[in-house]
């Protein structure tokens, strides 16, 4: 056990409150739909960027490398200015999904590099330049391009030309739960000294503006021991803290209340308002700040000049520990005398620990950097996410269900939705909201860290306050009721095997409860997305945003509907998943067992809608080309098959499940059950892998595709001139490039092509792309079908890999094949010649040594060359490279296979 894990335990019983304090604030606050106020839903323009330094957040607040309690009432984070920006940087900076040519897009260098999964440790860098920031210029230019021109970066104006940009790390390391040491480290990169202004920023969540009667809290300049400057903190139900700054420097107060004279023309409620800090360091007005030190919103105030090639740094300390009791807590009643440093040092060994032991102990020092890094930036977004919708709506002025009914306001259906948790965001400046099927994925990586954890994030969305009385698991707050894949039970069933693991016993009562409230969301999909019964399922763009011909989420231009492959093979796959936790909790209360024949004959009755006995115009498979697609069916009764080769056929192979053993012989009613089946339903039974033929350690499999249709589906996946990339599988088959799939409306052209790369159509959104790039967690589907099929099959079965090169190998060597070419993404390894496929063409990350080592973690990555695109900072699905690069080097026969791909260290010959 490291010094961590004991600190993970003893949050886990509440013994000590390690996690009250982590960086759970936001990163973009505006232009969220909670502080959307706007007639027509307007998000991105009701509340801009340019108004969030001047305007008071209803629902949160955003910072830079900022941490806040588990609540956000106190908040502290970063703010600089370089002496030539218009304005103070207190936040992030991006496009508005208007502006972008290809959607929104933060446009600011910043890396989460390091993080303990209680945050007793953290580091953070953010690239500042030294000349002003170029706002108008990353705009216009970006407005003027188009969406076959690539998106205009920071790094393509010239503030970095040589190297005039300052390092700014960003170190916390708590000594104990509520003792948080806090150290800015600033990096002078360019060729002169240069003078940067360091304000880091504490101040109170604006809770008192909305509400009549709530307390209002208060910082106030207090009297430090000698050499410090002290702020003390008092709020209602926090209680009292101190803010202690190094050195005597001036604190500048203001309150964090909104200027409406600047925003609206009406007179300010104070004189003292949220940009006062601003308003005093930029604009050089002494009267924007309160003279008399207190108020709601502080920033102690640095200026430091740093040579070329030189850094300098300043400590603070956010603590519970008061003036008078410094001479007892600390050495000499000193907060930042030698023990400062030694406690720092401390944990940042402690957490090296911490990585070191879950690190497989054969991977090459970049790939466990690059595994690290990942974790990192997973626990780095978690944010506070704050959203009351019965309240919001009521602010909307719907007051009763008779203006439920007849408002067009978002997230009406939602009344009941209460959300105040820290939850794992997909990337907390571009998607600072949770999304249902990515948190499922995120758990999975965080399990690694903190298993706890990740069992809290999947309750959430099952929680009472989330999943809504009919049953169905919120999307995401653009549209709580837009539906996502149904991941949730794999996620509940992987979660719980990894601590079964990992502790030597599962938790049962987790998954019994999580169990109870799927079958409430399982009923939902069959009675909601199973248009006329048949089993055939719709369910829209399934976060799969433009994959399909036509946007899924709106009326087709053809009238009538599509029965889709996804929406279909995804509940065959929810159906194999309650049916492995049935069956898990029928080992200890054997009163499951018909649960587990109910999900067993559902499943049936799903994959037998698909693939009809006989040939049939209007199924999903296709046995000509070998590979499933969705069915368009026009108002007159007619069909036809779209076919599209993408990831909606290729998602078959992750429908499969094995069954142990021990459940073949513990539990004999479900076994007689499907006995059963197979004598009196041969139709559902006679064409698909089912429980009767045992396979390699007398396993049973359930999947979608027989042996002959598996051979076919790989066929086409493992052919590189199709999905398989030397970066992982293609969303959409290469094949489109020089065949594009066309469908004629009444002489409307609706196409499909390979874009290995950006989106070119603004269908369902326009900021992503499916329809060619690369994609973590459909590949991890992939990966874990694999594995499963390999689990029955064993080594006999093997398939050509890549197709035409006769190489044949195993289905676990094909996973790991996968996986590989996904890890070379970020690796500086043979296989790119030293350069990170990552960054592209883009030189000074591929060589400079201040931006080689730092990982960005896209949303998705080119189909051809592996180059990062969309999201900068999705560790949220993207960080799931941490878990195969834990899985697979921790494979024996790995190293030797692979070990010139980058992951490992070549031995000397």
């Amino acid at each position: 056990m490291t010094v961590e894990a004991n600190r993970l335990r003893d949050a886990r019983e509440k013994n000590s409150p390690w996690k009250k304090w982590g960086p759970y604030l936001s990163e973009r606050q505006w232009g969220t739909v909670r502080e959307d106020y706007s007639e027509h839903g307007t998000a991105w323009e009701y509340f801009s960027h340019d108004q969030a330094r001047s305007r008071a957040y209803r629902w949160g607040e955003d910072g830079l490398a900022g941490i806040s309690d588990e609540k956000q009432r106190l908040c502290f984070a970063l703010a600089v200015w370089n002496g030539r920006d218009p304005i103070l940087k207190e936040r992030l900076f991006g496009l508005t999904n208007n502006e972008g040519n290809h959607g929104e897009d933060v446009k600011e260098y910043y890396f989460y590099l390091d993080s303990t999964p209680t945050h007793s440790y953290m580091k953070y860098l953010y690239k500042y330049p030294q000349a002003a920031y170029p706002y108008s210029d990353l705009v216009h230019t970006n407005q003027g391009r188009t969406p076959y021109e690539l998106e205009y970066e920071l790094l393509d104006t010239s503030v970095f030309d040589e190297d005039r940009y300052f390092d700014v790390f960003v170190e916390y390391a708590k000594e104990t739960p509520e003792d948080i040491l806090i150290v800015i480290s600033v990096a002078n990169r360019g060729p002169e000294t240069a003078v940067l202004q360091v304000l880091p920023t504490l101040w109170f969540r604006n809770t008192w503006s909305w509400k009549e009667g709530t307390p209002r809290p208060m910082l106030s300049r207090i009297d430090g021991p000698q050499g410090v400057s002290a702020v003390q903190t008092d709020h209602d139900t926090l209680g009292t803290r101190y803010l202690y700054a190094e050195g005597h420097v001036v604190t500048l107060f203001t309150e964090n209340e909104t200027n409406s004279e600047r925003l609206y023309g009406q007179p300010n409620a104070t004189p003292y308002v949220k940009d006062g800090i601003h308003n005093y360091v930029v604009n050089d007005r002494s009267e924007a700040i309160n003279p008399a030190g207190t108020g709601t919103k502080v920033a102690v105030h640095y200026t430091l000049a740093v040579a070329p090639g030189e850094a300098t740094r300043v400590r603070l300390r956010l603590s519970d520990v008061a003036p008078e009791a410094l001479p007892e807590t600390y050495p000499g009643g000193d907060p930042f005398g030698a023990h400062f440093d030694q406690i720092l040092h401390t944990r940042q060994q402690e957490a090296d620990a911490f990585y070191t032991g879950i690190t497989p102990d054969n991977l090459s020092p970049d790939a466990a950097s690059v595994m690290r890094q990942a974790l990192a930036g997973m626990l780095w977004t978690k944010q506070f996410y704050y959203y009351d919708v019965t309240e919001w709506l009521q602010e909307h002025g719907i007051q009763d269900f008779a203006g439920l009914r007849s408002s067009p306001v978002r997230n009406k259906a939602w009344y009941h939705m209460i959300n105040e948790d820290i939850i794992s965001m997909p990337d907390k400046w571009e998607y600072p909201w949770y999304a249902a099927w990515d948190l499922a994925f995120h758990a999975i990586a965080l399990a690694m860290v903190d298993i706890d954890f990740a069992k809290g994030q999947l309750e959430l969305m099952l929680h009472e306050n989330y999943l809504h009385p009919n049953g169905q698991v919120p999307a995401y707050e653009w549209n709580f009721g837009d539906v996502n894949p149904p991941v949730h039970a794999w996620a509940v069933a992987n979660i719980y095997h990894i601590e079964k693991e990992m502790r030597g016993q599962g938790d049962l009562d987790f998954l019994a409860n999580a169990f109870h409230k799927l079958m409430l969301n399982f009923t939902w999909w069959v009675n909601r997305k199973d248009l006329d019964g048949h089993n055939v399922f719709e369910g829209g763009f399934l976060g799969l945003d433009n994959i399909g011909v036509f946007d899924r989420s709106s009326p087709l231009p053809t009238g009538g509907h599509l029965d889709q492959a996804d929406g279909t093979i995804w509940m065959a796959f929810y159906a194999q998943m309650m049916l492995q936790l049935a069956l898990e909790l029928a080992l200890h209360d054997p009163g499951y067992q018909g649960m587990a024949c109910k999900f067993y004959e559902h499943f049936l009755w799903i994959n037998a809608a698909m693939d009809r006995v006989g040939e049939q115009a209007d199924e999903l498979w296709d046995e000509a080309d070998g590979f499933f697609y969705d069915v368009l069916r026009f108002p007159d009764g007619n069909a036809v098959r779209l076919k599209v080769r993408s990831l909606v056929g290729l998602l078959s192979l992750a429908a499969c499940t094995t069954v142990e053993s021990e459940m073949v012989d513990s539990l004999p009613v479900f076994i007689e059950r499907a006995r059963w089946f197979r004598q009196h339903r041969p139709q559902l039974t006679g064409r698909i892998p089912t429980l009767g033929r045992p396979g390699v350690a007398n396993r049973r499999l359930l999947a979608v595709l027989d042996e002959g249709k598996l051979r076919r589906v790989l066929s086409r996946m493992l052919d590189e001139d199709e999905f398989l990339s030397p970066y992982g599988i293609r969303s959409i088959s290469r094949y489109h490039l020089k065949h594009p799939y066309v469908f004629d409306v009444n002489g409307t052209e609706y196409r499909v092509d390979y874009m290995p790369a950006e989106s070119n159509t603004g269908l369902f959104g326009g900021n992503s792309n499916w329809r060619g790039p690369i994609w973590f967690p459909m590949n991890f589907m992939l990966i874990r079908g694999l594995v499963n099929l390999h689990a029955y099959y064993g080594d006999e079965f093997s398939v050509e890999c890549p197709t035409g090169s006769g190489r044949q190998l195993a289905l676990w060597q094909v996973s790991q094949e996968i996986a590989v070419r996904l890890a070379r993404i970020f690796l500086r390894d043979a296989y790119a010649q030293g350069r990170r496929p990552v960054y592209g063409a883009t030189a000074v990350f591929q060589t400079d040594p201040h931006w080689r080592d730092y990982i960005l973690f896209h949303e998705y990555f080119h189909g051809d060359n592996g180059a990062g695109l969309g999201a900068s900072h999705q560790t949220g699905w993207t960080g799931l490279v941490a878990r195969l690069l834990q899985l697979y080097g921790s494979a024996s026969d790995f190293e030797s296979a692979y070990r010139t791909g980058g992951l490992y260290e070549v031995p000397p010959q």
